[in-house]
């Protein structure tokens, strides 16, 4: 059976391109499950994929997407059956195996969890691995004691997929918000999520030279690496914790250790991809009940397969606002 499909392909000049085209069932991966795929949505490891970029996705022709939301079509595993709706995100999917910007994926069952009862395909897509991202960073947070009583939350990249639903999750749970972003522009954004202040990316590179800054921070929640994860982990008070997950600025991490031998700041690290199911399943159970967002339509912007092109060149200049949804 033919199903619809984004397919990167390498042409003989070694540039890559991005179409609609067929696939056959058959062609999927081995797995346990096979799933209609009914939303999948647009993270930055998409747009490196669909690039070419051999540290994502090492053979092509090669179809993207790390996330994917959608029915159970056929299942050879106990734990599902025909008509269930499920997630799949991280692990593999999208970097090596054929991902969610396709009507059909097929993966094996340690890969999927039950979408929550209450929350809709599209809703988890919305989240999807950002929201994943995102809720951990939270969660980190929480776990090791940081309340609103610590003082004001950074969050950096604030504008982007995990940084907008950090922003939107941390007001609603009480915190103080700084949104942190390179896009002044989206300031009006940042506030109707929730953020109480927002921080230029100029800002957050003053100092860079310095051994520590002024306390400030009860908490960071960092997306972009580089001199601003280290800045903001100078600033961060006494006894507060810095969770980072992401490197869109930079991998490099240039530090001393006096931000954790004199003020005992907590560097906490954030995967999304191996995570356990069970880690999984809370993190999903929260965004579906206590932390369910309360504005959702202000981060998405929905799109089709044949839109992605165009997205991935949005995210990777850093013009993107919020999740993309992909209407599959």
């Amino acid at each position: 059976m033919a199903f619809n499909a984004l397919l990167v392909t390498k042409n003989n000049n070694g540039e890559y391109k991005s179409e609609i085209s067929q696939k056959e069932i058959k062609d999927l991966p081995p797995g346990d499950v096979l799933i209609k795929v009914q939303f999948s949505s647009l993270n930055f490891k998409d747009a490196l994929s669909a690039k070419g970029n051999k540290g994502v996705t090492k053979q092509f022709p090669h179809t993207p997407g790390i996330d994917a939301a959608g029915i159970v079509e056929e299942s050879d595993s106990p734990l599902f059956k025909t008509g269930d709706k499920v997630l799949v995100t991280g692990f593999d999917l999208g970097m090596n195996t054929s991902g969610g910007f396709a009507e059909y994926i097929r993966v094996p069952a340690k890969w999927i969890i039950k979408c929550p009862g209450l929350m809709a395909l599209k809703e988890a897509m919305a989240l999807g691995t950002a929201g994943l991202t995102a809720g951990l960073c939270v969660d980190t947070l929480l776990q090791v004691g940081i309340t609103p009583a610590f003082g004001p939350i950074l969050v950096t990249g604030a504008s982007g997929g995990v940084g907008s639903i950090a922003v939107s999750l941390l007001s609603q749970l009480g915190f103080d918000v700084h949104a942190g972003t390179g896009s002044i522009e989206h300031e009006d954004y940042l506030r109707g999520l929730g953020a109480v202040a927002i921080v230029s990316r100029e800002e957050m590179l003053e100092g860079s030279d310095k051994t520590l800054l002024k306390e400030k921070w009860g908490g960071v929640i960092d997306t972009v690496g580089g001199d601003i994860l280290f800045n903001a982990i100078k600033a961060t008070c006494y006894g507060g914790s810095v969770s980072c997950c992401g490197m869109a600025l930079s991998s490099d991490f240039n530090g001393n250790v006096f931000p954790f031998i004199l003020r005992g700041v907590n560097l906490l690290g954030i995967d999304s991809v191996n995570l356990p199911l069970d880690v999984r399943e809370y993190i999903w159970g929260q965004f579906a009940l206590p932390w369910r967002l309360q504005n959702f339509k202000s981060i998405i912007t929905e799109i089709g397969l044949d839109e992605l092109p165009e997205y991935f060149e949005r995210i990777l200049a850093g013009k993107n606002r919020g999740r993309v949804v992909v209407n599959i």
